[in-house]
């Protein structure tokens, strides 16, 4: 059996693809969009951000672009090498340094690394222990600094299997399990809810926890054709940003960011 970076190397065309459709331009925008705001209230320079997790740099690039210093840690050489050329290519290379690490196990100068902003977002899923993951991904968070995480919501899954499968046997099942498949990667994934999340960061020092929604309409339909449509895309995306913070919107979401600041 292949390790998990090689597992995600070899599947790096499937995810560029992934996050050339619709569904993954939302997942980046709306994160981005959520965490603009707080960026904006932490401080008015440049941050020193830490992408845990980061592949190949769909959130770096983004955040390197609006003039901040990014690291990207990540298992996968492949993914590694996407990002650095990514960040090439936008001429954000001198803002996006990339770290082949497992998260567990940081190198001694990003573990105690003061950093101004952390992201751990599609950590959780492949994490045995979550609470032991957000420890860790927390430990180079600087005190007063802004903790991203997103994570598959487990509240969405018994709608998604029931809206895209019709298969209301399996949605039923899906109703008390945390686990489902992932044909991209190859794997079982671990479901969360954001309150379950909520409670860990809490346990683990951080404040001022904030809910969001990912994707709160784009999943649950089902005419995927019609959303590459220019003008139907800029209307679902105008959509899924006003409801990312609204209840109960957010609830039923795909995915959920909470965004957080870590007691000093």
């Amino acid at each position: 059996m292949p390790d998990p970076a090689q597992k995600f190397g070899r599947a790096m065309s499937v995810w560029k693809e992934w996050q050339e459709a619709p569904w993954g331009r939302l997942r980046y925008a709306i994160a981005e969009a959520n965490l603009v705001r707080h960026c904006e209230a932490l401080s008015d320079g440049p941050l020193r951000v830490l992408d845990l997790a980061g592949g190949d740099g769909g959130d770096a690039v983004r955040l390197a672009a609006r003039g901040h210093h990014v690291t990207i840690v990540d298992l996968a050489p492949a993914m590694l090498e996407a990002a650095a050329g990514r960040a090439r290519e936008a001429g954000l290379a001198d803002l996006v340094d990339c770290v082949e690490a497992d998260v567990d196990r940081l190198p001694a100068g990003l573990a105690g690394g003061g950093f101004d902003v952390v992201l751990c977002h599609n950590l959780l899923a492949y994490a045995d222990d979550a609470r032991h993951t957000l420890g860790a991904a927390l430990a180079p968070l600087r005190p007063d600094g802004l903790f991203s995480v997103m994570a598959l919501n487990r509240h969405s899954q018994p709608l998604t299997v029931a809206v895209r499968e019709t298969d209301l046997p399996a949605a039923v099942a899906a109703l008390d399990s945390d686990r489902a498949g992932t044909r991209m990667f190859g794997s079982t994934l671990t479901l969360h809810t954001a309150e379950e999340v909520t409670r860990h960061l809490t346990g683990l020092g951080c404040r001022d926890v904030r809910h969001y929604g990912v994707r709160s309409v784009c999943d649950y339909l089902v005419d995927d054709a019609r959303k590459y449509e220019p003008a139907f895309y800029a209307e679902l995306e105008r959509l899924e940003l006003a409801l990312t913070d609204r209840h109960p919107y957010m609830h039923t979401a795909r995915l959920f960011q909470l965004v957080a600041r870590k007691d000093g």
